[in-house]
């Protein structure tokens, strides 16, 4: 009774081709998880450049608007203060070259560029720190303004009201003191928003530098 030879190629060769299948679709997904989380996070900084842009834009705007302005002499002491500091107008710069270096890295991953970035990021939230307090001790100082304003204008004698001067002046205390707050209240808003931007934009530089 001969035994028959039992061909064993296929049994080997299948689990071989399996493996080598196996082995090189493996990596695929992950190269495609990396792409696309890198994708993802080139987008999300040139939306934050962006947001700091407009920051920049919007608070410099609205210095220019309290520069111009006028306002009784009471108004004009609080934000003499601000206008001072230069912030309304240092600030936005360095919020703007903040934002644009953002996006310019995102465009030339260099080490240059990295480090540039991560310095405008440190500048703009020291900056916006700065603007945060000067801008809230000029807030506190509205209301004692504003009631300053109208004792003042109660001192002034009736037939004096009617010059131009004096209405400008002293007349719309409350109006002055309205809208000192509301474009106060915009640019606080726009610093802290720029404050949060650019921590956040320094910790994406500083692990690009490790």
């Amino acid at each position: 009774m001969t035994s028959r030879p039992v061909p064993n190629e296929t049994v080997i060769l299948l689990p071989s081709n399996v493996i080598n299948f196996s082995q090189a679709e493996k990596p695929e997904p992950t190269n495609q998880g990396q792409d696309s989380l890198k994708k993802c996070l080139q987008a999300e900084v040139k939306v934050i450049g962006i947001i700091q842009i407009f920051c920049g834009v919007n608070v410099l705007s609205l210095g220019i608007i309290l520069a111009s302005a006028s306002f009784s002499p009471n108004f004009t002491q609080v934000i003499s203060m601000l206008l001072k500091s230069a912030y309304p107008f240092i600030g936005p710069l360095l919020f703007v070259i903040s934002g644009f270096l953002s996006i310019i890295t995102e465009k030339r991953l260099t080490k240059l560029l990295v480090h540039s970035s991560l310095a405008g990021s440190i500048l703009s939230a020291v900056s916006a720190l700065v603007g945060f307090i000067l801008l809230s001790v000029t807030l506190a100082a509205l209301n004692p303004a504003s009631l300053q304003c109208k004792l003042d204008r109660k001192d002034i004698p009736a037939r004096l009201l009617s010059y131009d001067y004096h209405s400008a002046y002293t007349k719309d205390c409350r109006r002055a003191k309205a809208s000192l707050a509301g474009t106060l209240s915009l640019i606080l808003v726009s610093t802290v928003l720029e404050f949060c931007l650019a921590v956040l934009t320094a910790v994406l530089r500083g692990k690009q530098t490790v």
